[in-house]
Order: C-alpha cells, then sequence, then structure tokens
C-alpha cells in the first residue's frame, strides 16, 4: 500500500513573465480521488504557480480516515524549474514521503548551467553529469500537456530520476469520449509513460492516462497495475488557469 497515493502525485500567485511562456498553467489546481479498485484510499492534490524563479508545481497525497488507521500516508512532492524561452528545465524535485513507518527525504536539484545533478537522500549527497535540458518525471508530464498530441504520436523526453539518466517514452494510443467533472462529456486522449526507473512508480505496471483532447490536455483520468489489482485516480475538481 505504501506507494498507492504517492506513485499517483504526478500533483496562486499572479503569473511573472518567464512562467507565462514555458508552462501556462499558472493558477490551475486539481484534486483526484484515489483509490484500489472500487476501494477508496485518500486523495492527491496539484497546484502550479509561478515564482521570482520561474515555476513551481506541488502536489500532495493523502490517505483518508480509514486508512489512516492501519497506514496513514502524508507525501509531498516539490517540483520547480527555470523557462529556458518556451521550454521547461528542472531545477529541483523535493520528496517527502511519511507512510506508515516509513518516513523518507529526497532532494535532486538540476544544476543545468554546470550540467550537472545532485541528489540528496539520507544525509549523503551525490553528484552526476546530466546535461541541461532534463527534466523530472512531473516536469516531463508538463511538458506533453504543453504538446499538440494526436493518436500514433511517440513522444521522447530526457529525464533524470532515480539517480539515471535517459528517455521516458511516452505512446499517444487513441481518442475516447469520457465524463468530465465540470458536467460534460469530452473528447479525451488516452497516452502511455513508459518510466524505467524505480522510485515512487517503482510497484506500478502500466500507467494510463485520460486527457482532455484540447489545448489543455486535463488529466480526468488515470490507472497504474500493481501486484493485486489496480490502481485509479480520478479527476474530481479543476479549478482552471489564472487569467
Amino acid at each position: 500500500m505504501r506507494p498507492i497515493i504517492s506513485a499517483l502525485l504526478f500533483l496562486v500567485m499572479f503569473p511573472g513573465m518567464a512562467q507565462a511562456q514555458c508552462l501556462p498553467f499558472n493558477g490551475e489546481s486539481m484534486q483526484f480521488s484515489v483509490g484500489w479498485e472500487f476501494v477508496k484510499a485518500g486523495t492527491a492534490d496539484m497546484s502550479i504557480a509561478s515564482d521570482d524563479a520561474g515555476y513551481r508545481i506541488t502536489s500532495r497525497g493523502t490517505s483518508n480516515s480509514f486508512l489512516d488507521v492501519f497506514h496513514k500516508v502524508r507525501d509531498t512532492i516539490i517540483s520547480a524549474g527555470d523557462c529556458r524561452e518556451d521550454k521547461l528545465q528542472s531545477t529541483l524535485f523535493d520528496v517527502v514521503q511519511n507512510e506508515g513507518k516509513y518516513h523518507s527525504t529526497k532532494r535532486v536539484d538540476f544544476l543545468w548551467r554546470e550540467n550537472r545533478v545532485t541528489h540528496t537522500q539520507s544525509g549523503t549527497t551525490d553528484s552526476y553529469d546530466v546535461p541541461a535540458g532534463h527534466l523530472n518525471a512531473i516536469d516531463a508530464f508538463f511538458t506533453v500537456r504543453k504538446m499538440k498530441l494526436e493518436p500514433g504520436m511517440q513522444i521522447r523526453i530526457p529525464i533524470f530520476d532515480s539517480r539515471k539518466q535517459y528517455e521516458v517514452v511516452v505512446d499517444v494510443l487513441k481518442r475516447e469520449k469520457m465524463f468530465a467533472p465540470w458536467g460534460e462529456t469530452v473528447d479525451v486522449l488516452v497516452i502511455i509513460p513508459r518510466l524505467k526507473t524505480e522510485g515512487i512508480f517503482s510497484s506500478m505496471g502500466t500507467v494510463k492516462l485520460w486527457l482532455t483532447d484540447d489545448a489543455r490536455h486535463i488529466p480526468l483520468k488515470m490507472t497504474a497495475k500493481v501486484k493485486i489489482g489496480r490502481i485509479v485516480a480520478d479527476l474530481e475538481q479543476y479549478t482552471p488557469v489564472s487569467r
């Protein structure tokens, strides 16, 4: 149960000029219901804001009161970055996991001007040679949201995740229709991201996401196979971009 809520965190200040260039989602917030098959486990929320340096994406995972009795989850992930022209450049990936008796903190600093990344965990910092342009997993997701997507596309994005650098492959499968929480049926695109590394996604099998087929590509649903059954996250509340 430990990775369930945190693995589904993909999760308002007035917009700065640089932020508007590379991340057109300032002020957006989303709340998801997260469950195992038909059993609700908790919630995950995500909010996007600009700051002096660029952008900041904050995600939180919280187990519900029933699950708290057996396995309390309070996770926070902060992803931050700069704008390099119209592209995202990760600068920070900070993870705090409090899940039952398991507690962990991890900080990844993307020192892109030095073509270097540092990874700090359990009081130990390691340095890796990583070229500028590599992203963390959450920033890679937002990069996909910015793109014009069509079924049959395959997208490759360079990322650094769990002490490894590689290209995450995202397949755009097909179009479907889905009911949105704001009360209408909308066209959606089904995508599959293929992560190679362990970490907050370590217990996941195939992950699928349903994104609205418009310029916003809002994630309405996510599923992930686990050893027994399937984890499902459904969008329950959505606050649009600040204008």
